[in-house]
């Protein structure tokens, strides 16, 4: 067993993990951080997307021991200090950016750190950004417009597919 210690969400946290133990298992199993959502397992859905120091990261591809020391910051983590929505979540809720809610924290995640690097991004930059994302439901289009609005931008104009 290796101990971790980390900071998740402005928390100090630590936990004794084996080896094997990926970053997603250790905050939805050890921490009880149930927002994260593991929905393939081999890195290709991006459902379980943190932020690691700053970066958006698949946590399913990540050791939890590799991740001590480190920021992390997980959907539960996006709201204001007051528990109200955080301006990314705020955007996907009034822009109807989810319908069954399995991809919601990661496509969250990967906005925010979108927007971090770019701040007004363009429809085209949106949707390369959210390239590693996979939703089921929602054909994307709502989830471009929310985070272009979560930008600040004017999503009047952009037509419907």
């Amino acid at each position: 067993m290796t101990k971790v210690t980390m900071t998740v969400n402005g928390k100090a946290v630590s936990g004794e993990v084996e080896g094997r133990t990926l970053l997603s298992s250790f905050l939805r199993e050890g921490l009880g951080l149930t927002g994260t959502h593991v929905g393939c397992d081999t890195s290709q859905c991006g459902a379980c997307v943190v932020h690691v120091n700053g970066k958006a990261v698949k946590s399913c591809t990540m050791f939890a021991a590799d991740a001590s020391g480190a920021d992390v910051r997980t959907i539960e983590g996006m709201a204001n200090p007051d528990g109200s929505l955080g301006t990314v979540q705020q955007a996907f809720q009034d822009h109807h950016g989810l319908q069954c809610g399995f991809c919601t924290p990661g496509m969250v995640m990967s906005a925010a750190a979108l927007l971090a690097e770019n701040p007004k991004p363009s429809e085209a930059d949106v949707r390369n950004y959210l390239e590693g994302n996979i939703c089921r439901c929602t054909g994307y289009h709502n989830i471009v417009k929310a985070v272009l609005a979560a930008s600040g931008q004017d999503v009047s104009k952009i037509a419907a597919e």
